[in-house]
């Protein structure tokens, strides 16, 4: 039995295809069913990399049993949260407001056929288990509320959309919040975790948002705490099992607060910030061994997530052979078999694999034990000698879990993480001097501007040759702030033209021009229960933080002052919010520091060889506020010709701030003089 979701570009869907369940895709054919029919809609809202999704569909969707009940009391709608994050922002929101809980994936929601929320939950078992009612049994008593209590749904609506609305973002009066920054900074130390790095306890998330913001206060402020706070956490999880210790790449999260057992998928949405940060810290601590995890990380994207074309794939799966982990994790015979007595004796105590297990009681996740330096001396062999070992012995435990059966690759091309992917590739092949990440940034840009870009305007998911849906601000911001870090790695005037392209865009399709900030949805995208307007940073940074700071630098380089005075008017938007929680507002309060103080700009003209040295040694140093753009050879739009013309064989670097610069200058002494202080 194949059913209606055979055909989808998403992986979990398909993974859906063979369900005894009459599924539907989110669309208008479902709608109008479930209209027609007054049935309510059921809709599971989930993605292929989770393993509670896996655990439901086999229990449940699975089941021809619960699948009969679900079909003849139900409209059945299957939706991936990745493909659209519209739907799920939405029905999590309404989730935690009608249970007063967290949400999650699966997320289990039963709407009107007016797509009205009545009913939420996440994950539930097939028969009541656990304090959790049983599916099987809860679907009937679902659909007789929906027939029999018709006016208290309607009342129930009424007060949800208004809850909904009083959730709209706090707009501030007067000054902007200036105070908001340092505030936030003092909450994320009150809440770092002294001992293992991160914020909070267990389960323990990367952050990367409020890593990047602690990493800009000591860039900007030389808060030498907020440094240690992201050196702390960074090495922390390098050593930790989050870390994929063979393969490279980082997992979603930690189970617990100490970073060693994750929660096994790997998200590229997670690993491109990752990489921009390792790469930031080693440029800052000229310590070795934060580039060596960036390396890593690239090797794992190259070799594992890169599609024909140069884009990216979205994630690897928790589960392989229906275990979470399995492709992970080891035993100690296991190892011992594998590898020789003189690496096993390097190899044991640095993983850990002579302490209990650590995985389930019965496996070992591979993790930082015992640093290396002190295997070395408790063994009595020199420090290169052991680092001879272990990367003998890593190799060939490497190869021998290649073997093992994968976990599932989920093979769609989302257009805003692949931006999340691209801005950190090039910031890293800035910081640690790779031109061939810089490569792998600029292939997989113009896979995106060939298959997303159609006619003016981005789709926001790819299988294959098959792009689609309407793209949301995300895509927009987040591919914005990747071309400007392109074009400080190798300035291409086509990834200047099309970041202009798509600032207009999200001014004309995406901002609130009564209240300011920008809409998750674009104004003709398809009217959805409520439409939202994110400011706070989640997994992934604020689309409206990401948008401000970009069309602040846009508009600075380009010179166009629409793009900053849209970025000031979605500050604004959110100002009361930043006041009041200031903490969940990294990113937009990077935004508010750059209205304060604009960044600076830097073009490099004259001869390619000297500007591509002054290049070189200016990037040595960290500095947040700076953007340098070396723009020597190319033919430039009318806007950037104020770089000025020069003498065969020399550079010349116009410096602005803001709208205001200073006469050219013809030395590079000249230029880290009037950088000095950034």
């Amino acid at each position: 039995m194949i059913n209606r979701l055979a055909h989808e570009t998403s992986p979990y869907l398909q993974q859906h295809a063979q369900n005894p369940v009459d599924w539907y895709p989110w669309g208008e054919e479902a709608l109008a069913r479930a209209a027609k029919e007054n049935k309510p809609i059921l809709l599971s809202i989930g993605y292929s990399a989770c393993h509670w999704c896996h655990v439901m569909a086999h229990e449940s969707f699975e089941n021809a049993d619960v699948a009969a009940v679900m079909n003849e009391l139900f409209v059945n709608v299957k939706v991936d949260r990745e493909e659209r994050p519209d739907l799920d922002q939405v029905y999590q929101l309404a989730h935690a407001l009608l249970t007063r809980r967290s949400g999650g994936w699966p997320l289990t929601m039963v709407l009107t056929p007016r797509g009205e929320p009545f009913f939420g939950g996440t994950y539930f078992p097939p028969e009541s288990r656990h304090g959790l009612p049983g599916f099987r049994d809860l679907l009937p008593r679902i659909h007789a509320a929906y027939r029999e209590q018709g006016s208290a749904i309607d009342e129930q609506n009424a007060r949800l959309k208004e809850a909904l609305a009083n959730l709209a973002p706090a707009p501030g009066e007067g000054a902007l919040p200036l105070a908001s920054v340092a505030a936030a900074l003092k909450g994320l130390k009150s809440s770092f975790d002294s001992e293992n790095g991160g914020f909070g306890g267990a389960p323990k998330f990367p952050h990367p948002a409020e890593l990047e913001f602690c990493l800009r206060a000591f860039g900007m402020h030389g808060d030498t705490e907020a440094l240690h706070m992201v050196e702390l956490t960074l090495s922390h999880m390098a050593a930790g099992g989050i870390l994929d210790q063979l393969g490279g790449g980082f997992c979603r999260y930690s189970v617990d607060a100490q970073w060693t057992i994750p929660h096994f998928e790997k998200m590229l949405y997670d690993n491109g910030p990752l990489l921009g940060l390792y790469a930031e810290l080693a440029r800052v601590t000229g310590k070795r061994e934060y580039a060596d995890v960036a390396r890593g990380t690239v090797g794992w994207l190259a070799r594992e997530m890169r599609a024909n074309d140069g884009a990216f794939y979205s994630s690897l799966d928790a589960d392989s052979e229906g275990e979470e982990g399995k492709f992970y994790v080891w035993t100690p015979p296991e190892v011992e078999r594998l590898l020789s007595v003189e690496e096993y004796a390097v190899a044991a105590p640095h993983f850990g694999l002579d302490q209990p297990p650590n995985f389930e009681h019965e496996t070992w996740h591979l993790r930082v034990a015992v640093p290396l330096p002190a295997v070395a001396l408790r063994i009595g062999i020199t420090l290169p000698d052991a680092q001879t070992r272990l990367v003998s012995a890593k190799g060939a435990l490497f190869a021998a879990r290649s073997k093992r059966i994968r976990p599932a690759l989920d093979d769609k091309i989302l257009t805003s993480w692949n931006a999340l992917m691209i801005a950190g590739l090039a910031r890293a092949a800035r910081a640690l001097d790779e031109p061939q990440w810089a490569d792998l940034a600029f292939t997989a840009t113009d896979a995106l501007r060939h298959a997303a870009w159609i006619d003016g305007r981005l789709l926001a998911t790819r299988k294959g040759e098959h792009a689609h849906l309407n793209a949301y601000l995300d895509d927009y911001a987040f591919l914005l702030a990747a071309l400007l870090e392109l074009m400080q790695t190798r300035f291409r005037r086509e990834d200047y033209q099309w970041a202009c392209q798509l600032a207009e865009v999200l001014l004309a399709q995406f901002e609130d021009s009564a209240k300011g900030g920008f809409w998750f949805t674009s104004h003709d995208h398809e009217a959805l229960f409520q439409r939202q307007k994110p400011g706070p940073d989640n997994a992934t940074p604020s689309g409206n933080g990401i948008a401000a700071r970009s069309l602040i630098a846009l508009g600075h380089l380009a010179g166009e002052s629409r793009y900053v005075d849209a970025a000031e008017r979605t500050v604004r938007a959110f100002a009361g919010s930043m006041r009041q929680s200031p903490g969940g507002y990294a990113t937009l309060l990077g935004a508010l520091e750059a209205l304060e103080r604009p960044p600076g700009t830097i073009l490099l003209s004259g001869d390619a060889e000297a500007c591509d040295s002054w290049q070189r040694t200016l990037e040595k140093s960290f500095r947040p506020k700076v953007m340098i753009f070396n723009v020597a050879g190319i033919g430039l739009p009318p806007e950037l010709l104020r770089a000025p013309a020069t003498a065969p064989g020399t550079a010349v670097a116009c410096v602005c701030r803001g709208t205001h610069c200073l006469l050219p200058v013809s030395s590079l002494a000249e230029v880290e003089a009037l950088l000095a202080g950034e």
